[in-house]
């Protein structure tokens, strides 16, 4: 309710577009034009969810409770006792029992697998201090479609929030693809301070080097690049659950035709994901009520790449190389054609640290033959 009041409120005072506003609330624009509509008739009692069924009062019976408890089950059929309890809350709901009673009435009913159940323990957790210092990417594993072609979903989760970012259909795993859908993004929510992902292409090549062109671009743009440890999928724990709830919720109950319906399907997801479904994680409140979109705007043109002036500028050529001291120095192929700077270590004489704009990419020992 408060985050529709405030969207409404914000509207009413002008000098703002209603389809900019909807970008920064995650909302699609319909959903932005049916809260007008209902503040505009009903004020703010508008705002809140025209649930179908009728509330539940104190003259309601057990089985009727029961009911409505298989009901938001079946139609979340991944979701908890927890998740339910707070989900039906919010739709209106009171009296309900507690949500070891409503594990029990799903245990009872049939309607929990023991062995999914433990597919949904909790990875070890990290998390950052604010919205947009990490984000991290991934694909899911690709699936086949209606027409038989393969869909990659790509998915951008904020770290701190949960708040998914991005969940995009994609033909394939390329560059080309990722950088498209990443500029979409940028666009949109601004740009993070990092971004985590793991060691397979596009976004690294560990048997060349650990940077890729779509990895140099975000440093271009001055976002930091992390890679997960090889072998270790938990370094991104939260980008893997996201994963497996996308399967549980929608995937493992949908054919999806072609890349057209699986975009409207994941849209319709994640505005439910990101807006209403209970996040244990965050108090069971959902991801909205932590994100903000970053205040680093997204530059329409790349910006200059600066050094210091005690810094030694050289340009990768095409092989990836510089040449620095009479000696060839490999920087990487993804850097071709950029300038890097090299700067003497202030403590150890012959050792110099290789920069990419305000980035340490590697260092230069020259004190080796």
């Amino acid at each position: 309710m408060s985050l529709r009041e405030r969207f409404v409120s914000q509207v009413r005072q002008g000098g703002v577009q209603v389809s900019a506003l909807c970008r920064e609330f995650g909302i699609s624009r319909q959903t932005g034009y049916k809260w007008l509509k209902r503040y505009d008739e009903a004020g703010v009692a508008g705002l809140a969810d025209q649930s179908r069924r009728p509330q539940h009062s104190p003259r309601q019976t057990g089985t009727v409770m029961e009911k409505v408890i298989i009901a938001a089950r079946q139609a979340h059929p991944a979701w908890g006792g927890r998740k339910l309890k707070r989900w039906l809350e919010n739709k209106g709901y009171s009296g309900l029992p507690a949500p070891s009673t409503i594990t029990a009435i799903l245990r009872r009913e049939g309607l929990l697998d023991p062995a999914e159940s433990l597919k949904h323990q909790a990875l070890q957790r990290f998390e950052m201090g604010s919205a947009n210092e990490l984000w991290q990417m991934d694909f899911k594993g690709h699936f086949q479609m209606g027409d038989g072609q393969a869909c990659h979903p790509l998915t951008v989760l904020d770290d701190y929030s949960r708040f998914l970012v991005g969940l995009r259909a994609c033909p394939d795993e390329t560059r080309r693809t990722v950088q498209q859908h990443l500029t979409d993004l940028f666009r949109r929510y601004g740009l993070p301070q990092r971004m985590l992902m793991d060691n397979g292409s596009p976004w690294g090549d560990a048997a060349q080097s650990p940077y890729t062109r779509l990895t140099v671009w975000l440093l271009h743009l001055d976002i930091a690049v992390s890679h997960g440890r090889a072998y270790h999928p938990q370094t991104q724990g939260k980008d893997e659950r996201l994963h497996r709830t996308l399967q549980a919720e929608l995937l493992a109950h949908h054919v999806l035709t072609d890349l057209p319906a699986c975009q409207l399907a994941f849209d319709t997801w994640r505005e439910l994901y990101n807006l209403e479904r209970p996040h244990e994680a965050l108090g069971l409140q959902p991801p909205i009520v932590r994100f903000q979109p970053s205040d680093r705007l997204f530059p329409e043109t790349l910006p200059p790449l600066l050094y210091p002036s005690d810094a030694f500028v050289r340009k990768v050529n095409v092989t990836g190389r510089i040449s620095f001291r009479n000696r060839p120095v490999r920087i990487g192929k993804a850097f071709q054609g950029y300038p890097v700077g090299l700067s003497p270590d202030p403590l150890t004489d012959g050792l110099f640290h290789v920069f990419f704009g305000r980035f340490e990419i590697r260092t230069l020992d020259l004190r080796s033959p």
